[in-house]
């Protein structure tokens, strides 16, 4: 082979490596995006349970305006 043909074979591995970095990381990244979504969904339903129970409280001590 010729020093050209090293060269851009040597530029080809390092673009592989470089690319195979970068996919795992989108691979951790989407990881983490998927544990942010479900640890909102939780923290949106426990929310929603909060606000039904605070309104039962405010309509038993008649706090609301009708």
């Amino acid at each position: 082979m010729t020093e050209a043909e090293n060269i851009v074979l040597e530029h080809l591995r390092h673009i592989r490596r470089a690319v195979d970095d970068a996919r795992e990381d989108m691979r951790e990244v989407k990881n983490r995006l998927g544990i942010l979504e479900n640890q909102y969904a939780s923290l949106s339903t426990r929310l929603d349970r909060m606000d039904g129970r605070v309104e039962r409280i405010e309509n038993r001590l008649n706090l609301t305006d009708a």
